[in-house]
């Protein structure tokens, strides 16, 4: 396979991704996005905070711009929890709530569009090119980029599928479920 389809195959695929977010959140309310079903189920912020964060962070660790995230976005979405959790317990996360939903949003927008305007220029030539190489550290080594790396390590390629693409859709997952826990129906048939 090309690197040209590869590229253009990427493209299309976060464009969809983004597309199935942007939905999501334009048909959800605050109350909806903050409900805690239970404990220690984490509310649809959780999911949504911490997929475009880690997007705009794994931009950085590409290559790419950003990140975007700074003081005043950090002000403007009013996080009950000013992180996005990766490194943090789902006892801690679970009181994660958005204050701002239309700051929010335009965060989540402002991070994909640099995503996918990073991507439409991106020379194919830098697909193969090694971000993390082999041996691993500790916080790379039991992750699931880690699982899929080639021999030399973890490439562009590799970020963009792990950390941009297979993460997005993972977390869609968890807010279609979170969805019919409020009363919504999933995003995807």
């Amino acid at each position: 396979m090309s690197h040209a389809l590869i590229l253009d195959s990427l493209q299309r695929r976060l464009s969809a991704l983004h597309s199935l977010y942007y939905e999501a959140v334009a048909t959800m309310t605050l109350d909806q996005v903050n409900f805690v079903e239970r404990e220690p189920v984490l509310p649809i912020a959780f999911s949504l905070f911490h997929q475009a964060q880690l997007e705009d962070t794994a931009l950085v660790m590409l290559g790419g711009p950003g990140p975007i995230w700074n003081d005043e976005w950090s002000e403007r979405l009013d996080l009950a929890i000013n992180d996005h959790g990766k490194h943090k317990t789902v006892d801690e996360m679970v009181k994660q709530r958005i204050g701002n939903y239309d700051a929010f949003k335009e965060y989540q927008s402002a991070v994909f569009r640099s995503t996918e305007n990073w991507l439409a220029d991106l020379p194919e030539s830098e697909l193969t090119r090694v971000v993390i190489p082999r041996p691993f550290p500790p916080q790379i080594a039991q992750t699931f980029s880690a699982r899929v790396a080639g021999e030399d390590g973890v490439c562009v390629l590799d970020g963009i599928e792990c950390w941009i693409y297979q993460h997005g859709l993972r977390h869609m997952g968890e807010i279609e479920h979170a969805r019919a826990l409020v009363g919504l129906e999933g995003m995807t048939s």
